[in-house]
């Protein structure tokens, strides 16, 4: 394949190799489509034409949405200028699973080939998933939760470290934690990111506010007013400003403060007095058992 993206370990290269396929859909008599002129060159693997109902979808495919207008794009330029580059697939039970190629598969279905070319490997269920995420994610064919859900999948289901994960998909570190970060984010922005209602910027400024109410509000507000992402950070930043200044209002007084100095005198440790009105709480703290102990003995001296 030309124009090869790097940092992708074995990747798609390694499946692939130097392969070019070619096939130009022809109109049957009952008006499906066939596969005719293929091309093969400079092939170290075979190259299959399965008949396209015997091949499923990826169970582990990282990809939940596909665009249909994009869809069309592809079958339109299938129909055109045919298929350049076949599906990796999987023997499955009941036929064929598909571990790299799902919009091409798509597409070909929509204009009705009947066979649809298909190189078949042998791949456990991890390598299956791992080279799923690494085809989506070297077309940029993810929307960044299905990317992080992705990211998660290796690290959850197989134990992946998030060195390894970075290594295999060639993206750095800080990139692969950012990516999980995401998860947290309330279902209702997450929805609006796969919906393409927010970008990874967007929602890298959301990830700043501890409050998911304030979250919500702030990613429904970027929405309906279309503000950019960086109208998005400096609202986020007046949030966090907000917070400090409240929670310097709570600063303790100085008769409180030398109250805590004097009992953290007499018992020997640190002493946090808490009041509310006329209410309060004193806190002590201690850091082990003997401690502990003998924090005891002294209150009782005191009765």
């Amino acid at each position: 394949m030309a124009n090869k993206p790097r940092g992708l370990g074995k990747g798609l290269d390694a499946l692939f190799g130097d392969m070019e396929v070619n096939i130009t859909p022809e109109t049957s008599e009952d008006g499906g489509k066939e596969s005719k002129n293929t091309t093969i060159a400079d092939s170290n693997e075979g190259i299959n034409y399965i008949d396209i109902n015997n091949i499923k979808p990826n169970s582990n495919q990282p990809r939940k949405t596909f665009d249909e207008s994009k869809l069309e794009e592809l079958a339109e330029s299938i129909k055109e200028h045919g298929l350049i580059q076949p599906l990796v697939v999987r023997k499955s039970p009941n036929g064929y699973e598909i571990v790299a190629g799902e919009r091409r598969w798509r597409a070909a279905r929509k204009i009705g080939i009947r066979e649809i070319p298909a190189i078949v490997r042998e791949l456990s269920d991890e390598e299956n998933m791992l080279l799923a995420i690494i085809e989506n994610m070297q077309r940029e064919d993810l929307d960044p939760i299905e990317e992080a859900e992705g990211i998660n999948q290796m690290i959850e289901r197989y134990g992946l470290s998030q060195e390894q994960v970075s290594k295999s998909l060639g993206k750095s570190r800080p990139y692969i934690t950012n990516q999980l970060r995401l998860l947290k984010l309330p279902k209702q922005i997450r929805r609006m990111v796969s919906e393409g209602k927010l970008s990874s910027g967007h929602v890298r400024a959301l990830i700043t506010i501890d409050n998911e109410e304030k979250q919500i509000k702030l990613a429904i507000q970027a929405v309906e007013q279309g503000l950019s992402v960086r109208q998005v950070e400096a609202l986020a930043k007046a949030n966090k400003n907000i917070k400090r200044t409240a929670a310097k209002s709570n600063k303790k007084s100085a008769d409180v403060q030398r109250v805590e100095e004097d009992l953290k005198v007499a018992l020997g440790t640190k002493v946090n007095l808490n009041q509310k009105g006329r209410k309060g709480r004193i806190e002590i703290e201690f850091y082990s058992k003997d401690e502990l102990e003998r924090l005891i003995e002294l209150l009782k001296t005191l009765g």
